[in-house]
């Protein structure tokens, strides 16, 4: 059976990174939730050689992401962990310093606003006081969409479970800032989508 294999990925894998260059340049432990295929962890670790790119995701996608992690055979993508964010989040083990740095990528419209908040509370736990957090994704702006194909991919969602849709930015934004993050920056980026990047600390 071949690795599992995302074309959005491979499409937004170069702007993404270019975010990431600028934002987690002088970052040590990175914690991706979400990790899907692994695609992102293979191509970022390997940009990145000075993180350590810890994925994650629900114990479905795990075989995917060690299957990716293997083939690459990086020094600095350790195994995926186990993270629904809906539910438990791990502990760190003894002595493992906290993470720096978070991402993800296309999961706040396909979790449940709970689980959205769950996920700002989870990495406000696994995080050090000076930790950037990146985000991926379409947004509404103002409770509006920002282009036709964002509202029809909003449908699109919709129509798969109504617990799915884009989040206005407003509202992350305020949910971040609850949890000590302050905006640092919010970038276009390709096919209607945002990479936006928060800064832990003082305001």
């Amino acid at each position: 059976m071949g690795k599992p294999f995302s074309a959005a990925c491979e499409r937004n894998a170069a702007p993404i990174l270019e975010v990431l260059r600028g934002h987690f340049a002088d970052r040590r432990q990175v914690l991706e939730v979400g990790s899907g295929t692994g695609q992102h962890a293979v191509r970022f670790g390997e940009a990145l050689p000075s993180l350590t790119w810890q994925c994650s995701d629900r114990a479905e996608y795990l075989d995917g992401i060690r299957a990716w992690l293997a083939d690459a055979a990086l020094p600095n993508t350790p195994p995926p962990l186990l993270l629904d964010v809906g539910s438990t989040w791990p502990r760190l083990p003894p002595g493992c310093p906290d993470f720096d740095a978070v991402f993800t990528a296309n999961t706040l419209h396909i979790m449940s606003w709970s689980e959205v908040q769950q996920f700002f509370a989870g990495v406000s736990a696994l995080c050090d006081a000076d930790a950037r957090l990146a985000i991926y994704g379409p947004f509404n702006q103002g409770g509006r969409f920002t282009s036709p194909g964002n509202a029809a991919f909003d449908a699109e969602l919709r129509a798969r479970s109504k617990h799915m849709g884009l989040r206005d930015i407003e509202a992350v934004d305020g949910l971040a800032a609850a949890a000590g993050f302050r905006l640092r920056e919010d970038r276009p980026l390709p096919a209607n989508n945002r990479c936006i990047v928060w800064q832990r600390g003082p305001h």
